[in-house]
């Protein structure tokens, strides 16, 4: 075990964390001496037990985890969750746009110009009765760590997590956000730099990890996981010399065998270098990092209507996503163009398809690599 306070609070060998929405990336990584995260936004409770029963089962006693997102502000929040009511504050100017952008491509979708409340799951994971039940169900599994992607967790979360003797961890992208987290009680800040894939700030990771870090020691020395860009040992290790106590990725485990990404998309990422991800609000409404594609590009143009608040803008976006990534799969080329992921900057760093544990691996050496090369600098 490495000397880290993730290592010691998680139970694990090396502080590496994986978000992953593949149950078999997270069993891979925490078979592999680190710790895999589940991303559940995207499940009913149903989809979660069936989803965490099967990782307890191949899992071999190993430390892992789940993610929720709880956005602090978004249209409803208070509110008693009514997708009806949600899809009825969709204009139809997004409907049509949606569905023009798919024309434009050749695909056929006359019934993405309905509005209705396709893609509201996601809406109703988001506010706090369906996190719960997520929750809920998490909890009657041995999890080492709950995550909340968006925001300061709510106190609730909080205290559900030291009910269950589970540490709380939550994503961020300022030294502000940091100090709220910390005072709200959270055991583990992930500090994402803008370089992130999904939901990410517009402060570099190098900048980011020392200034949060620095910031935070007057009510806390909480430990950092360092995330946005990292897909390499020698990032981690640069992280860490800079105040983090090890490192949250999900980029990396996107190529690999395991991932549960559409090999189309696999190819693009692969295939992609660095500046080929954009920072847009036209998937969640918030700015997350995907794959620029003609479909990003769309709702990047001075004629597209401004993407709508969350929860709405997944309701327009999703089903027409959906539509594209089924039709891509099946090789209709105006659809593989569309489709896109997210992902971060590092996907120029990207550029094969191992397993998940040989990612671990390689880490882990890449790590070592960077401490002795550190070390050489020293030596007279």
């Amino acid at each position: 075990m490495m000397n880290s306070r993730i290592c010691e609070m998680l139970d694990i060998e090396f502080p590496l964390v994986a978000f992953t929405h593949c149950r078999d990336v997270v069993v891979a990584v925490s078979k592999a001496g680190g710790c895999g995260v589940l991303g559940a936004v995207g499940m009913s409770p149903e989809q979660l037990e069936k989803e965490l029963k099967w990782i307890d089962e191949h899992i071999d006693g190993k430390p892992y985890g789940v993610d929720v997102l709880i956005p602090n502000k978004m249209v409803g929040k208070d509110e008693k969750f009514d997708a009806d009511k949600l899809a009825k504050m969709i204009p139809q100017e997004y409907a049509d746009f949606r569905t023009d952008v798919l024309e434009n491509h050749g695909i056929d979708a006359p019934e993405l110009r309905e509005i209705d409340t396709g893609g509201s799951g996601f809406a109703q994971n988001t506010q706090s009765d369906g996190a719960k039940a997520l929750l809920d169900v998490a909890f009657k599994h041995p999890i080492k760590i709950i995550a909340n992607a968006l925001g300061v967790p709510p106190d609730w979360m909080i205290q559900m997590g030291k009910d269950n003797d589970c540490k709380v961890a939550a994503l961020l992208g300022t030294a502000e956000h940091a100090i709220n987290q910390v005072k709200a009680g959270v055991d583990i800040l992930v500090v994402s730099g803008t370089e992130a894939g999904g939901h990410c700030g517009s402060v570099s990771t190098m900048v980011l990890i020392p200034e949060v870090h620095q910031a935070i020691q007057p009510y806390g020395d909480v430990p950092i996981l360092a995330a946005g860009g990292i897909v390499t040992g020698k990032q981690m290790a640069a992280a860490m010399a800079m105040g983090a106590s090890g490192a949250w990725c999900g980029s990396v485990w996107l190529t690999t065998i395991e991932s549960e990404v559409e090999p189309v998309i696999k190819e693009k990422m692969v295939a992609a270098n660095s500046s080929q991800t954009v920072r847009s609000r036209s998937r969640t409404g918030k700015h997350s990092r995907q794959l620029v594609t003609p479909w990003t590009q769309a709702w990047e143009a001075d004629s597209a209507p401004e993407p709508l608040p969350m929860p709405l803008q997944p309701m327009v976006a999703e089903p027409a996503l959906q539509k594209v990534n089924k039709l891509a799969a099946g090789g209709h080329e105006g659809a593989k163009d569309l489709a896109t992921y997210w992902v971060g900057q590092g996907v120029g760093l990207m550029n094969q398809s191992i397993s998940a544990s040989d990612v671990v691996q390689d880490f882990k050496e890449d790590f070592v690599n960077a401490y002795e090369r550190l070390n050489n600098f020293l030596e007279s």
